[in-house]
């Protein structure tokens, strides 16, 4: 039963408090009561520390947009998430075109130029794939996470003790308001004791009842210094908490550079993977680089200049390569003068980096890839793609 009594005498206090607090703040609205202002210096915290929220937020969803464009696979990976389990793996787009495309070179043949083509791209697509993957992993770790348990720790605290500053300033007016109400009753209850008639006992009587309201006053005054002894601490509470706004930014600065690095990291995987694509499918014979263009391309009879590389239109003395000039090239065992038609970077020591239109000297070398000769510019050498060559007179 003393339970229940203390539980109740809970109850109603609660209920006091809300009520007052409920008042104090409608009055406040309608501008029938003063309101306690923050000092400055906590004003501006408050109003960083919610800019910082807001961004954090923005910039968090968006990058979750960049790593996965596709919106139900955010939306079970949050279910998991919210599950505590973790999500199956799935094939990423650039691994799935890359699937397609050897399983294409595949059907087609890996010993047609179509079908190795597509087998070298479709490679190249899953390790743009895998490295995309290490992307969204990478960043998921050291700059979406630090960003989240901002959000749902440190301004989740913040953001409470806000609220329980706001409810200790609300008690705080409301005490104000009842202590000046009483200091006002307080002063009438002075004017009348001092011009009541002797024997009158209704004067007598009002004026116990105003000693009473003198009492109440007293009463108000001593709860205002608890009410503003309990503002001023909470205060305090939530500048110290708010103060950590400056470290918070230099966190997710750290953060920032380890998201810009990773991504660094990938788009420079993603160019050196396509670059050497790019070399692999410049090395194919230039009758398969030019086989769209072929049905344009007037027969020219041979003559004593020929042209090596996806050149579809050639001059009265120039012809396109077939297989079999390649192989007689090949079987030639002097030097040749030929002209560059496009830049070239060497991949390694061995080869020889090209500027277009530039005049190399170029031979053969026995036992070497058929795609490739050895070109010499004053004492530079190495070797050099066919393709990206015209040969001279």
């Amino acid at each position: 039963m003393n339970i229940m009594d203390f539980n109740m005498k809970k109850l109603a206090a609660d209920a006091g408090t809300f009520l007052s607090r409920a008042v104090q703040f409608t009055e406040e609205k309608l501008g029938q009561a003063e309101k306690t202002e923050l000092d400055a210096h906590l004003e501006n915290l408050l109003s960083k520390a919610e800019c910082t929220k807001i961004w954090t937020e923005k910039i968090m969803k968006q990058t979750e947009v960049l790593l996965q464009p596709n919106p139900n696979a955010r939306i079970e990976e949050f279910v998991y998430e919210k599950l505590d389990r973790k999500a199956p793996s799935r094939i990423n787009n650039p691994e799935l075109l890359g699937q397609y495309m050897i399983d294409a070179g595949t059907e087609f043949g890996p010993g047609t130029a179509y079908g190795n083509a597509l087998i070298k791209c479709g490679e190249t697509q899953k390790r743009i794939g895998t490295a995309d993957r290490e992307l969204i992993q990478t960043s998921a770790l050291n700059f979406l996470t630090p960003l989240r348990n901002f959000i749902e720790g440190d301004y989740k605290t913040i953001a409470k003790e806000r609220k329980l500053l706001q409810n200790k300033r609300l008690d705080l007016d409301a005490a104000k308001t009842r202590l000046k109400k009483a200091k006002t009753a307080d002063t009438k209850s002075s004017q009348l004791n001092a011009t009541r008639l002797e024997g009158d006992n209704i004067m007598v009587n009002f004026s116990y009842m105003l000693n009473i309201l003198h009492v109440k006053w007293l009463k108000s005054e001593q709860e205002l210094r608890i009410t503003q002894s309990e503002f001023d601490r909470q205060a305090e509470i939530t500048r110290l908490l708010l103060e950590g706004i400056s470290s918070t930014h230099a966190h997710h600065l750290r953060c920032l550079n380890d998201f810009v690095e990773a991504q660094m990291t990938y788009y420079a995987q993603c160019y050196q993977y396509m670059l050497d694509l790019q070399k692999q499918l410049g090395s194919f014979p230039s009758n398969y680089l030019c086989n769209n263009n072929q049905s344009s391309v007037p027969s020219v009879p041979p003559a004593s200049t020929s042209v090596i590389g996806p050149s579809a239109v050639a001059s009265s003395n120039l012809v396109i390569t077939s297989p079999s000039n390649l192989s007689d090239l090949k079987e030639y065992t002097g030097t040749r003068k030929a002209r560059v038609l496009y830049d070239y970077d060497a991949a390694n020591s061995s080869e020889l980096s090209l500027l277009a239109d530039e005049v190399i000297t170029v031979f053969s070398v026995i036992g070497m890839d058929s795609d490739w000769l050895m070109g010499e510019r004053g004492n530079q050498k190495g070797k050099v793609p066919i393709t990206y060559l015209e040969l001279l007179n």
